[in-house]
């Protein structure tokens, strides 16, 4: 796959020719490209939704994607490891405490293409640096736009960034006092009327002790690390009002987990293309491909024996999409839309006794889910109410499932294939918005939407040792219904925004415990999860200061087989976060900032018999600059060295990063 990047200046070469015809010109007849999409549309208004500036992620002690996130409390993975030592597969995202497993609940868009994994339904950020994009918008509830099947807690919508954000070329270089380093580069020069963004990132170390000191055996093993990835953007006009965008990602990552041996390896190859148009009739024209790849060795945490290898797990997914914007009055916006998404793939795995080391089995798992949805949604202006409405028709559908698995000896033991299905779903989202006063808006929205199981939920069992997790190919949709009203109120420099929301999943699928260590994906009647939200800005100038909160009580409503549960919260979910940064620029250059994050306990399973203490963190920042074209970075995670605990297992616990400091130096020029 390494030698397949060199094909990334090729592309660009080829897609950023010298431009046809403008794209939008100004009165001096200058030819602009954006590389962005259409204009959000207005009816996010009506929606509680929270955008975090390229500046405001600069703040960030870490640099990462997943870390960057925290801005928005509320937003979680699975667990509270980071990117450098979670297992890939655990760091789906979701909102508001509808978890119950590790999957995603909430859309993650790039450039409005979806970024999860087609088999595993989790985010590769590693491969995903903050420092590649403008903006991250959050976009809370269920959604019913393009690709909003799967939005059941929210979408993330994220921008790449553009070179009139980006120096012309930028290199940074960084270590930290474990010895470990990263390396990123960015060049992005005007071509003709476009431009091209190629960038690359590339982290290493021997990472921390996730096993606490009186844990560890001889087999222990520090969460090393070891991820590359490489991302190209071209964006060209080809006529008086329609540009083209092309990107192409290339990455690989490699970690350990606890024992040695215990590594796990995820690559992937993405490309796509987009046609904007931005004339009298709108459109956005988008189609993308993904070849992705995922393998991971289980140690036994008693003989420390390799016991499975899931020695790989390829997995496409193909899509795109079509948006029309028809020329309306200036009261109404109406956009018309068809997307389709496929995830196919298949799980190979050999598993081995933890006694012996000898072969016991051989297993493929896989299929084909297909989505094709049709999607509307208006908006009317009446002097200070402006009315939203959405609707979107999906058709499902859950082929080619198949479980096989054979002995040593190569006789087939189980030939499981499962029945096709398809179904017909609609999803609604109405809202309101009022303006009350200048800077003081209320706002409400009602919705429904669904989420279909991944192929990793639905024919892929898992062991996170001595748990094993089934997998369950009966799983149906998970059903959303929420609602929602809150206010904005903005004033000069301060900002401050306030949601009160209650939803609730039906058919939500969770990690069932059946049996000692051993549990099942399972539909449970609901998570049922009511909440406030608030998010505030103060900018004074020079110093500024932002936070947001999220205070949730989220229980699983339970019968049958899932009795047990109810009243429950969900697994890994926290009733409380919070994320505060103070910041002062006292010159062009410079920053101070600190950053204060607090989680409140949660529990490990779905029984509430494990579980994590609260922890609160504190990260800095400091940027100085040395001259024109180099500037000083110090950064420090976990200053305090908070312990923070990230799985307990019966008292096996797994932990978090500890204090850790890094230095480095910011090259850039032009612009």
């Amino acid at each position: 796959m390494a030698r397949r990047a060199f094909l990334i200046p090729v592309f660009l070469a080829l897609a950023a020719r010298p431009a046809l015809a403008e794209e939008r010109p100004k009165d001096d007849g200058e030819i602009v490209v954006t590389g962005h999409g259409l204009d959000p549309s207005p009816l996010l208004a009506a929606y509680s939704a929270i955008t975090l500036e390229r500046d405001r992620g600069a703040a960030s002690a870490s640099g990462r994607l997943d870390d960057v996130l925290g801005e928005f409390a509320g937003v979680q993975q699975f667990r509270r490891s980071d990117s450098r030592s979670a297992n890939p597969t655990a760091q789906g995202v979701t909102l508001r405490g509808l978890g119950g497993n590790a999957s995603s609940r909430t859309l993650m868009l790039l450039d409005g293409v979806p970024v999860t994994d087609p088999f595993f339904g989790h985010v590769p950020f590693s491969a995903l640096p903050f420092e590649r994009l403008d903006r991250a918008t959050l976009i809370r509830g269920g959604g019913s736009g393009a690709f909003g099947a799967g939005a059941v807690a929210g979408t993330l919508d994220l921008v790449s960034a553009n070179p009139a954000g980006l120096p012309l070329a930028e290199l940074a270089l960084t270590g930290n006092d474990r010895g470990e380093s990263e390396m990123s580069g960015t060049v992005a020069p005007q071509l003709g009327n476009g431009y091209a963004v190629v960038s690359g990132r590339w982290d290493r170390g021997q990472g921390f002790w996730t096993t606490p000191q009186t844990q560890r055996v001889a087999a222990s093993a520090r969460a090393a690390f070891d991820s590359w990835s490489t991302s190209a953007r071209a964006v060209v006009p080809v006529s008086g009002d329609i540009e083209l965008q092309t990107r192409l990602l290339v990455f690989d990552d490699n970690r350990t987990l606890r024992f040695r041996g215990a590594d796990s390896h995820q690559n992937g190859e993405d490309a796509s293309l987009r046609l904007v148009g931005r004339g009298a009739w709108q459109f956005d024209l988008i189609g993308y491909v993904q070849a992705r790849d995922f393998s991971n060795v289980v140690i036994s945490s008693t003989s420390f024996r390799k016991t499975l290898d899931q020695r790989t797990t390829p997995s496409t997914g193909l899509g795109g999409k079509l948006e029309l914007r028809p020329p309306i009055d200036a009261d109404h916006s109406l956009r018309l839309g068809i997307d389709w998404r496929r995830a196919s793939g298949e799980m190979q795995e050999i598993a081995y006794s933890g006694s012996t080391g000898a072969i016991t089995a051989r297993r493929r798992a896989g299929g084909v889910n297909d989505d094709l949805g049709f999607y509307l949604e208006h908006d009317r202006t009446f002097g200070p109410l402006r009315l939203t409405g959405t609707a979107r028709l999906d058709r499902w559908a859950v082929r080619e499932g198949h479980f096989i698995e054979t002995n040593a000896a190569g006789a087939v033991t189980t030939d499981n294939r499962f029945a096709d299905r398809a179904g017909w779903d609609l999803s609604l989202r109405g809202g309101a918005l009022i303006a009350l006063a200048e800077g003081l808006s209320l706002r409400g929205s009602l919705y429904n939407g669904l989420r279909q199981p991944t192929l990793n939920e639905l024919y892929r069992p898992f062991v996170v040792f001595p748990v094993t997790t089934r997998a369950n190919a009966a799983l149906t949709n998970e059903e959303l219904f929420g609602f929602e009203a809150g206010f904005d109120f903005k004033h000069g420099g301060f900002e401050l925004q306030v949601t009160a929301f209650d939803n609730r999943v039906g058919d939500a699928i969770a990690n069932v415990t059946i049996g000692a260590n051993l549990r099942q994906r399972q539909n449970v009647d609901a998570v049922h999860s009511r909440g406030i939200e608030l998010g505030g800005k103060v900018n004074l100038g020079r110093i500024s200061w932002d936070g947001t909160l999220s205070l949730i009580d989220a229980r699983v409503e339970g019968s049958g087989a899932s009795a047990a549960l109810d009243g429950k919260r969900p697994a890994q979910v926290p009733a409380f976060t919070a994320s505060t940064t103070l910041s002062w620029r006292p010159a062009r250059g410079w920053l101070f900032a600190a950053k204060l994050r607090h989680s409140s306990a949660q529990f490990e399973d779905d029984l509430e018999t494990d579980r994590l203490a609260p922890v609160t963190t504190l990260d800095a920042l400091v940027t100085v600059p040395l001259a024109p074209w180099a500037t000083l970075v110090l950064r420090a995670e976990n200053l305090t060295d908070a312990e923070v605990v990230t799985r307990n297992q019966a008292g096996s616990l797994d932990l978090g990063a500890p204090r850790t400091l890094w230095a480095g130096l910011r090259f850039s020029i032009g612009r």
